[in-house]
């Protein structure tokens, strides 16, 4: 079995999960887990053991707080310069892998679930979430692209509202709209969904996987894979625009820190939220 250094594999009855392991980040993507959560998925889908895969933040803060933009402020390249699709590209990839998994895989999301953590989580088959779980799609507040463009896909004209204002939503009002399945009380959430999860695993593999298939193949004769290719070359356009609210956002992280870059966002929006 693979050793990891960012997240956590177990396999139960059936059942591979992973876990986010940096709470103290808030289970922010950077490079290392992105490339983690990659490989995870990856050993799932080949180990004959594993039916279901059920992907979760440790801590019970987080499910993820998104890209960790604090590892993009440090070093790497920069919005405009020639790197930077070659950099989303790589965000993109990732978010295909729980799409591209011939097994189920469901996210267990406990607490905030934002930006690309949630575009992740939206490329899982099914979400399930704590009551007190939180969802945005907060990098439009700081004018930054969408790497993956899969909301439409989910909620249709519902997904207008939250991409247009960057506003946050709870368990409840996320149920509504269709964004996840079920919402648990906070202490039962890992419980309930390793029962479905082992209920599911009961069902043959050959029936899992086919029907998987069928359905991504069916959303790509659709369009789904052009519709985010054309999302991605939005994102990459509109991130090499560099905005003059992102400018702003940027200098503040860069040359003070991000909190200090947080509390000007959010200032912004105070007054009409």
């Amino acid at each position: 079995m693979a050793a990891y250094e960012t997240l956590t594999y177990e396999v139960d009855d059936r059942v591979a999960k992973i876990t986010f392991n940096r709470p103290e980040r808030m289970n922010a993507f950077n490079l290392k887990l992105c490339g983690e959560i990659m490989a995870a998925i990856a050993q799932a889908d080949a180990d004959p053991e594993v039916r279901v895969v059920l992907v979760s933040g440790a801590g019970g803060k987080a499910f993820s707080a998104g890209y960790d933009i604090k590892e993009t402020a440090a070093g790497g390249p920069k919005r405009g310069e020639p790197g930077w699709r070659d950099r989303l590209a790589k965000d993109l990839e990732f978010c295909y892998s729980p799409w591209e998994c011939s097994k189920p895989v469901i996210a267990v999301i406990d607490g905030f679930c934002l930006a690309g953590a949630l575009e992740f989580a939206q490329m899982c088959d099914i979400r399930y979430c704590s009551d007190d779980s939180k969802f945005g799609v907060l990098e439009t507040r700081f004018a930054a692209g969408i790497v993956t463009m899969v909301m439409p896909w989910i909620l249709g004209p519902a997904s207008r509202e939250l991409i247009f204002t960057g506003d946050t939503i709870g368990a409840a009002e996320a149920e509504r709209v269709g964004l996840v399945t079920r919402v648990y009380p906070k202490a039962d959430l890992h419980a309930e969904t390793l029962k479905i999860g082992k209920r599911m695993s009961r069902v043959a593999i050959e029936c899992l996987t086919w029907n998987k298939r069928a359905m991504n193949k069916g959303a790509e004769a659709m369009g789904f894979r052009t519709a985010l290719d054309i999302g991605f070359d939005a994102c990459v356009q509109l991130d090499n625009s560099i905005a003059p609210e992102y400018q702003v956002f940027d200098k503040l992280r860069r040359e003070k820190n991000l909190g200090e870059a947080i509390k000007w966002r959010d200032g912004q929006f105070a007054k009409y939220e």
